[in-house]
């Protein structure tokens, strides 16, 4: 992996709201095909961690590139799906709008979508497997399924870096595996960042595990262990090992 080419380049990033430091000194290099997971407390700046990656948010110190450009720049190539769906439950959008809102930095500024949006739409609800799904009402759905359309909206700019906000936190373990199962497939195009909770589910996936507790370190996933969680917990963590038969 270290051959490929940089795709985020984080370099001694301080962040702070009102005053008070969330991120210190965070340095970290993700590369072409990197599978990330970040772990960490809750309140420990992963989040905070991707929006800087977004360009939502601006460091205090230090900087942050995007393929060799300002996150800002780079928002084209990135694909992101927030651990929730926003959106009024009641409110009549169908799946097929929800993913093409993920057209709109590519669709015309006036008028309908294109042909070739809907037919982006079409191939992004295939990969995510959503696509007999295109006409129903999204608030309808259940967990799972809402997941995997909000990856279906990240996906239809065909990103090549998913940034992915504990997609899998509110479903059950079988879809929790089906979509990990699919991000696997992803990343052979695209180069992905999953924060996450569980680590061991997301150890047989990732190749890299970032702990996040206002600072940052990095390991190859067979170098963690039971001493290196707890530094970043700041206390003792049952790991639970997942038995995944597929």
């Amino acid at each position: 992996m270290s051959q490929e080419k940089p795709v985020v380049e984080i370099d001694h990033v301080d962040f702070a709201y009102d005053g008070s430091l969330a991120l210190e000194d965070i340095n970290l290099t993700i590369r072409e095909g990197d599978f990330l997971g970040v772990i960490g407390p809750n309140g420990s700046g992963k989040t905070t961690l991707l929006r800087l990656i977004l360009g939502l948010f601006h460091p205090l110190r230090g900087g942050v590139r995007v393929f060799g450009q300002p996150p800002g720049h780079a928002r084209d190539l990135i694909g992101y799906v927030p651990q929730h769906a926003h959106m009024d439950e009641a409110f009549p959008i169908s799946v097929m709008d929800v993913v093409l809102i993920g057209r709109l930095g590519k669709a015309p500024m006036l008028g309908r979508y294109r042909k070739s949006d809907r037919q982006a739409a079409e191939e992004a609800m295939q990969e995510a497997q959503v696509f007999d799904l295109r006409n129903r009402r999204f608030g309808a759905l259940s967990g799972g399924q809402k997941q995997r359309v909000l990856m279906a909206r990240a996906l239809v700019g065909k990103p090549k870096l998913l940034l992915l906000d504990e997609p899998t936190a509110s479903i059950d373990g079988r879809v929790e595996q089906d979509i990990y199962e699919l991000l696997k497939t992803l990343n052979q195009e695209a180069t992905i960042v999953l924060v996450s909770h569980d680590l061991g589910f997301i150890s047989t996936y990732v190749n890299r595990v970032a702990c996040v507790n206002r600072r940052l370190v990095c390991n190859p996933t067979d170098h963690i262990t039971g001493d290196v969680i707890e530094a970043c917990y700041s206390g003792p963590v049952h790991m639970i090992k997942h038995k995944c038969e597929l």
